[in-house]
């Protein structure tokens, strides 16, 4: 279990494929897996950043998980990344839409936030919840 995340979040996307391609390019994440139905849709697909990783489909596929999402809310997600303004550099680049722009605050993060095309909301931070 060493180096393997121990919580991922799990997301479903309307248009699954766009949101690997703003999660890839805007944001920095590398594609570990993506399996796909014969209608091209996004099955199940993995991406890590950093240590973490995050597990996201299209919806509408029937499955369990899809049917238990279908009433959920929008999902907010922290990465912990180390030079955010560089990241937040980055996604603007590639067109995302910034909530908060990178701001240092009280606790000693500096961080900004995120949309992506479906309403989720990603924070990017130098805070590392557990940390020393």
């Amino acid at each position: 279990m060493a180096g393997t995340p121990s919580i991922c979040p799990t997301l479903v996307y309307a248009d699954a494929k766009t949101a690997i391609r703003l999660l890839t390019e805007g944001f920095g994440f590398t594609e570990v897996a993506v399996y796909e139905g014969e209608d091209g849709s996004v099955l199940h697909a993995e991406l890590a950043y950093g240590n973490g990783m995050v597990m996201l489909g299209s919806e509408g596929k029937g499955g369990v998980f899809d049917k238990a999402m279908a009433d959920a809310g929008s999902a907010g997600v922290y990465v912990v990344v180390e030079d955010v303004d560089a990241h937040h550099k980055r996604a603007v680049e590639h067109g995302v839409e910034i909530l908060m722009e990178p701001t240092d605050q009280d606790y000693g993060s500096r961080d900004y936030m995120a949309r992506d095309a479906e309403g989720n909301v990603w924070s990017f931070g130098t805070y590392a919840p557990g940390a020393a």
